[in-house]
C-alpha cells in the first residue's frame, strides 16, 4: 500500500483509485442468495450476513494504459477477518443488457469475463484462471447448458497477486485508514490486453467490476458469498463528442455546419466528414488512443465561430486538450482510454443593418416632415406586410424620414413602402434592393449606400375655389379646374357658411384635395 520503488513508481498510496465500502457483518450486506447456480444469467442478490473471512469491507480498483496501449487492471480487497485461503472472483460485465430485476447486478451477456483468484498457503501463493460467459458454447459444469461459464483457463503470465504477509499500520492503509492484520488485505494486477480480455485490435468496454468472495476452496464453483460492485468502466478506447450551438438559438436559418476529423476507431469506421445543426451533437465511440483534431468548415459569411471549448471533457485518465482556435476552427487533443473529449463549437449569426430614407419630391429631396411611413422588407420581392414604421415599431433611428433596422441576417433584401406618411402621396419606387453586410448597425457603423433604400413622396395640397351671388339673387356660376395636361380634376362639393348652395344668396364651392405639386388652371364662368 506504500510506494517503495522510488520516483516514478506507483501504489495505492499515490493513485486516484476507485473505492467501494461494503457493509461489514451486517444482515443487509449484498450477497449472492445461497443455493443458486454459478451459471445463472441473472443471479439473485439479497441481504445476508457473511462469515468474517468471506466478508468484504472495502474493495478498490485502478486502471491504466501503457504507452503500447496495453490496459492494466489492479484490484484490492480488505476482509473483515484474515483468510488464509482467500478465494474470490472478479467478474467483468459489459452491462449491455441492463440490470437484473430488483437488483444492482448486471445481466450476464456473451463475452463477459470471470477472473478466478485463489490466494493459497496463507496468501504466499496465488493462482489465476479466466472463464468466458457464453450463450452457445459448452459449460464448465457439464450438467449445465448455455448460457454459462466456460471452463476457466489457468493464467500464469501477465498476472500477479499476493495477500499481505504482515500487519499493516493504519497510516500505511490509504484504502480504509485502519490497521490490518496479516492476511486481511490482498491485491492483484492483470494485463487485460495480453490475457486477451481487452484485445488491442478492437474496442472493448466492461462497465462494472464485480468482486465476489468464495468459500474456502480452489474451485470457482465453490459457493459465492459477498458481492461488491464497482460501477466504473474499463476500456481500451475513449469517446469524442462534438456539439453545435448557435447564437441566437433556435437558429432561424437552420444552417448545417460541416466538420472533418482524423479520429481512428477500433475496428475502423468512417468518422469524417460529418455535419451538425444547432442543438445536435456527434458522439464517436470506440476511439483508439491517440492524438487527433477536429476542424469545422468555414461558416462564413452567415456565421462566425466565436467560441470553441472542450471544458466539458473527462480527462481523468491523462488525456489533454492540446489546442483550440476560433481562427483555424480546430480542436486538437490527445485521447487516453476511458476518457471523453467533449467540445462545443459556438457560432454566432453575423448580422447587419439596412436603412430607408423617406424623401420629399421637393427640390433637393429633403426628408419628409411627418413620421409614420410604413415599410416591409423581405429576402424575396413583392412583400406587402408592414415590418417597420418610421419613428415607430422596428425603427432604431429617431430622425423623421430616416429608418434603420439592425440585427438582420446578411444578404439581399427587397423593401417596399406599405403606407405613405400623413400629408404625402405614395412613392413610385417598389422592391428597392439593399445588401446587408456584416457588422453594420444603427449606432456606430451605420449602413452605407448599398444597404439604403430611398423612397420619394410628393407633398399633398388642398385647393378650394368659391363663388357666391353678391346679393341680387340673380347670378350663378360654374367652376372647372384642370391640370396642364387637360385632365379635369374631380372636385368635392363642400358648402361653407355664407357660401352654401341654397339661396339666398346662392353660391358654389369646389374643393380639390390631395393634389400633388402641379399647375392647376381653374375656369369660373359667371352667368348673370
Amino acid at each position: 500500500m506504500i510506494v517503495d520503488g522510488g520516483a516514478g513508481f506507483h501504489d495505492w498510496a499515490n493513485v486516484s483509485f476507485t473505492k467501494v465500502n461494503d457493509p461489514a457483518q451486517s444482515t443487509s450486506d449484498d450477497s449472492f442468495t445461497p443455493g443458486q447456480k454459478q451459471d445463472t444469467t441473472c443471479p439473485s442478490v439479497s441481504g445476508h450476513k457473511n462469515s468474517p473471512k468471506d466478508d468484504f469491507t472495502q474493495v478498490a480498483t485502478y486502471t491504466e494504459t501503457a504507452t503500447n496501449g496495453d490496459v492494466f487492471l489492479y484490484g484490492a480487497t480488505i476482509r473483515y477477518a484474515a483468510n488464509g485461503t482467500a478465494s474470490e472472483n472478479v467478474e467483468l460485465n459489459q452491462g449491455t443488457a441492463g440490470l437484473c430485476p430488483s437488483s444492482t447486478f448486471p445481466v450476464r451477456v456473451d463475452g463477459d469475463q470471470l477472473i478466478t483468484i485463489d490466494y493459497t498457503n496463507g496468501g504466499a501463493n496465488v493462482a489465476f484462471g479466466l472463464a468466458n460467459w457464453t450463450t452457445t458454447g459448452s459449460c464448465f459444469v457439464s450438467s449445465d447448458t448455455a448460457p454459462c461459464w466456460q471452463a476457466p483457463v489457468p493464467l500464469t503470465a501477465n498476472v500477479e497477486g499476493l495477500a499481505s504477509a504482515a500487519a499493516i499500520a493504519s497510516g500505511d492503509n490509504p484504502i480504509s485508514n485502519v490497521a490490518l492484520v496479516a492476511g486481511q488485505f490482498a491485491e492483484f494486477g492483470i494485463n487485460l490486453s495480453k490475457t486477451g480480455i481487452i484485445p488491442t485490435t478492437t474496442c472493448k468496454t466492461f462497465n462494472t467490476t464485480d468482486f465476489e468472495s468464495r468459500a474456502s476452496g480452489t474451485s470457482f464453483v465453490s459457493s459465492t458469498k459477498d458481492v461488491t460492485i464497482v460501477n466504473k468502466p474499463i476500456s481500451n478506447c475513449g469517446k469524442v463528442i462534438i456539439r453545435k450551438v448557435t447564437v441566437p438559438s433556435p437558429d432561424a436559418t437552420n444552417t448545417t455546419f460541416g466538420y472533418t476529423d482524423n479520429v481512428v476507431t477500433l475496428p475502423a469506421t468512417t468518422t469524417s466528414p460529418f455535419s451538425l445543426k444547432n442543438g445536435q451533437n456527434n458522439e464517436i465511440d470506440s476511439v483508439k488512443k491517440g492524438s487527433y483534431s477536429v476542424t469545422e468548415g468555414d461558416p462564413g459569411p452567415t456565421f462566425k465561430l466565436t467560441g470553441l471549448s472542450c471544458a466539458a471533457s473527462d480527462l481523468s485518465h491523462g488525456s489533454t486538450i492540446d489546442s483550440t482556435s476560433t481562427t483555424t476552427r480546430v480542436a486538437s487533443f490527445t485521447l487516453q482510454p476511458e476518457d471523453t473529449i467533449d467540445c462545443t463549437y459556438t457560432n454566432t449569426l453575423q448580422t447587419g443593418a439596412l436603412k430607408i430614407l423617406k424623401e420629399s419630391t421637393k427640390t433637393g429631396n429633403p426628408l419628409v416632415k411627418n413620421a409614420g411611413a410604413e415599410f416591409c422588407y423581405s429576402a424575396s420581392i413583392g412583400c406587402t406586410t408592414t415590418t417597420v414604421t418610421d419613428n415607430g415599431t422596428g425603427d432604431s433611428d429617431t430622425t423623421v424620414g430616416s429608418v434603420c433596422v439592425s440585427g438582420l441576417a446578411l444578404g439581399d433584401y427587397y423593401v417596399n413602402e406599405t403606407k405613405a406618411p400623413s400629408g404625402y402621396g405614395g412613392a413610385s419606387q417598389t422592391d428597392q434592393k439593399v445588401t446587408v453586410v456584416s457588422g453594420t448597425n444603427c449606432t456606430d457603423n451605420k449602413p452605407a449606400t448599398g444597404a439604403t433604400a430611398t423612397f420619394t413622396n410628393p407633398p399633398l395640397s388642398d385647393l378650394q375655389v368659391r363663388f357666391r351671388d353678391g346679393g341680387s339673387g340673380e347670378t350663378s356660376a360654374t367652376i372647372s379646374c384642370e391640370s396642364p395636361t387637360g385632365t379635369v380634376l374631380t372636385p368635392d362639393t363642400t358648402g361653407t357658411t355664407g357660401w352654401g348652395l341654397n339661396p339666398p344668396p346662392s353660391g358654389i364651392t369646389r374643393t380639390y384635395a390631395g393634389l400633388t405639386p402641379r399647375t392647376v388652371t381653374c375656369t369660373i364662368v359667371i352667368d348673370p
